[in-house]
């Protein structure tokens, strides 16, 4: 199952191992989510026998479902995500998501990339690809021409060396920007000790071994030290490192409940995290998705004080189906909630404190003083 939050070109969106997919034999209804994943299943076994086009027919059936997180992929496109979720991916190192007027923003460029080597900022919007306007176009289709899709042949790992022309804008200045695409990984954790004794975890977006890093993080810092869990614009990735992630502050417990077409299932933390490292996570409207439900998770058990601006608001579970083309659909099939039942999709986290971009660090770091004082 997948939380797909939204796709970008640098790591994946919030995703649960496929051995973990449960059935979808318990939808009821005729508009269910089953119904759904059977109408595109349908059409595009229709188009098969036509001799038309599996995956153009799974579009056209997803487009009139109503669901807005719903995706098709072609294989090498799937491929590309799996990559993601891997820690690997052929790209320029810019993460972007859709605005509410259609338009694509940067949220986030990779270090050393080739999109950081252009001097590309978060916050610039990207306005065409390969002289395309992009305005109105689903993520996914942006994704896989900024990672030249379309140019990968039978077997190849990816069009590394390739170049893409952007279309930028920034206020009122509009350029362009012809990148050589790049074999990245998405360094997904960093760590950095502040003067003040504080460490900075900040988590980009949750791919494979990430929990790992974090905890290795945390061992290398003062066993009672202060800490901050940056997670802004950590558009998602695996759930079960989200979960991993918990495990490392949590002792136990529950970190959020699902339903899958009706099934209600729950997510549980290892024992034995440290309980007591006093905490503080920031976010923003760029958190989503696998990000968000750790965010709930450690607020509703009291767990760290969440600082920032109210998170995106993506709390849907999409499972994917592999169509006679190869291509790969996915639906909205369920919705997760937070310890205490509170919805994320649609409405996102509320944090106990609100700060902007520019104060949320040192506010962090006020709070940490006072949850680190034995006083």
């Amino acid at each position: 199952m997948v939380f797909a939050g939204v796709l970008i070109a640098g790591a994946a969106t919030g995703s649960f191992p496929e051995s973990d997919s449960p059935a979808r034999k318990a939808a009821a209804g005729p508009v269910g989510p089953a119904a759904r994943h059977e109408a595109v299943e349908r059409a595009a076994a229709e188009a098969l026998a036509d001799g038309k086009s599996p995956m153009e027919a799974a579009e056209r059936a997803v487009s009139r479902s109503g669901d807005r997180w719903a995706a098709v992929y072609s294989e090498g496109e799937y491929e590309e995500f799996q990559d993601a979720l891997d820690g690997r991916y052929t790209g320029v190192g810019l993460w972007a998501r859709q605005e509410a007027d259609g338009g694509i923003a940067v949220t986030r460029v990779r270090s050393g990339s080739p999109a950081a080597d252009a001097g590309i900022r978060a916050g610039d919007r990207l306005r065409s690809v390969d002289g395309k306007k992009v305005d109105g176009w689903p993520v996914t289709e942006v994704v896989a021409r900024l990672r030249g899709d379309a140019l990968r042949g039978d077997g190849d790992d990816g069009p590394a060396g390739t170049t893409v022309t952007l279309g930028l804008e920034r206020g009122t200045r509009a350029w362009t920007e012809t990148l050589h695409r790049a074999r990245l990984s998405t360094d997904s954790v960093t760590a950095r000790r502040l003067s003040d004794g504080v460490t900075v975890l900040k988590i980009a977006a949750f791919t494979k071994g990430s929990a790992d890093a974090v905890r290795e993080a945390l061992r290398a810092a003062p066993a009672d030290g202060r800490t901050v869990l940056d997670l802004r614009g950590n558009s998602g990735g695996l759930v079960t490192e989200a979960v991993d992630t918990a495990s490392a502050f949590l002792d136990g417990g529950l970190v959020a409940t699902y339903d899958v077409d009706g099934a209600q299932r729950a997510l549980h933390a290892a024992s034995g995290g440290d309980t007591t490292r006093p905490l503080v996570v920031l976010v923003d409207g760029g958190t989503m998705s696998a990000a968000e439900l750790l965010t709930g998770a450690l607020q509703d058990r009291g767990r760290a004080v969440v600082i920032g601006s109210r998170t995106f608001g993506k709390g849907s579970i999409q499972m994917p189906t592999e169509l006679p083309d190869g291509s790969v659909a996915e639906l909205t099939v369920g919705h997760y909630r937070t310890p205490s039942g509170r919805t994320v999709d649609g409405r996102g986290i509320t944090p106990d404190l609100e700060a902007g971009p520019g104060q949320a660090l040192s506010r962090a770091r006020t709070v940490l003083t006072g949850l680190g004082d034995p006083s």
